[in-house]
């Protein structure tokens, strides 16, 4: 009787695993259980704001829609942004900083309390993140840099170090005669240096050939730059220069520096380009090569 007992025992024990080895194979493997998913991170678009800058100088002076190479993704977010803000309607976001488009970013800037030459349509540094927050990033940021002397004129420092790297392919020192930041104090220049940017070069003493080649070497490192002469308008001979890009540029240097782009001469009458023609490059592309 002991052993038929022992017996029982042990095949109500294999019964007893059995069962808990069913019950392990129906749940499954503890791995499968769901894991606690994480919150994922939104990826914003990225707005290049050379890019960017750039084509809020061309695009207003073109006589088509023409959109500026490597800008039309930057300028679609931006104009999205304003949208957004009730600041600009939906048939005017398409890659193009037009006129419309310069309107209403001047609009957003003053929302930010912003007037004058910081509120002209031109996009900073400051304005365009403000824009961009929980929307979009800004890649590669123009600034003008703190305001300097030079020649007894004031220049922004962006201007300053062009000019300096201009002197050193040059080999010869330039000399200013007129400055930035300069509003209405020179009524033939038709307030292009009202803002930053833009200088005139002294060229007496100076042959033709010396003339022309200072015009390509601002050219190379990036301003739009002209031989000017005294049939042109009331002036003496000089150098006009206005700085690609720099976002301290009055609404008339903007306009110039489209023209250029264009090919034309950056006066009133819009005639054809007639400086030394190079490849045109902004400053911060002159810097990347060299």
């Amino acid at each position: 009787m002991k052993l038929l007992k022992s017996r029982g025992t042990v095949t109500a024990l294999l019964t007893t695993v059995a069962v808990a080895n069913a019950l392990a194979v129906s749940a499954g493997p503890a791995s499968a259980a769901p894991k606690p998913t994480s919150p994922q991170t939104t990826v914003l678009p990225v707005v290049d704001m050379e890019a960017t800058v750039l084509a809020a100088q061309i695009d207003p002076r073109r006589a088509d829609s023409t959109l500026t190479p490597g800008a039309k993704d930057s300028v679609l977010a931006v104009e999205q942004a304003l949208q957004a803000r009730n600041l600009l309607d939906a048939r005017w976001v398409d890659g193009y900083f037009g006129t419309t488009t310069i309107s209403a970013y001047a609009a957003f800037q003053r929302s930010l309390g912003y007037s004058g030459l910081d509120a002209n349509g031109l996009p900073g540094k400051t304005s365009l993140t403000a824009l961009g927050q929980g929307r979009f990033t800004v890649a590669r940021p123009l600034t003008a840099g703190t305001k300097v002397q030079r020649d007894g004129y004031t220049v922004d420092a962006r201007t300053q170090a062009m000019l300096t790297e201009a002197e050193r392919l040059l080999g010869f020192t330039l000399v200013l005669d007129q400055g930035s930041y300069n509003p209405g104090g020179d009524p033939t220049s038709a307030g292009t240096h009202d803002g930053g940017g833009v200088v005139d070069i002294n060229v007496d003493g100076m042959s033709a050939d010396t003339r022309t080649n200072v015009a390509r070497v601002l050219r190379q490192v990036g301003f739009a730059a002209w031989v000017r002469n005294p049939t042109q308008g009331d002036w003496p001979w000089h150098i006009h220069a206005a700085a690609i890009s720099d976002t301290d540029l009055a609404s008339e240097a903007q306009h110039q520096v489209g023209d250029y782009y264009l090919g034309m001469n950056g006066l009133a009458n819009r005639g054809p380009d007639d400086g030394p023609r190079i490849a045109i490059q902004t400053w911060e592309e002159y810097q990347r090569t060299h």
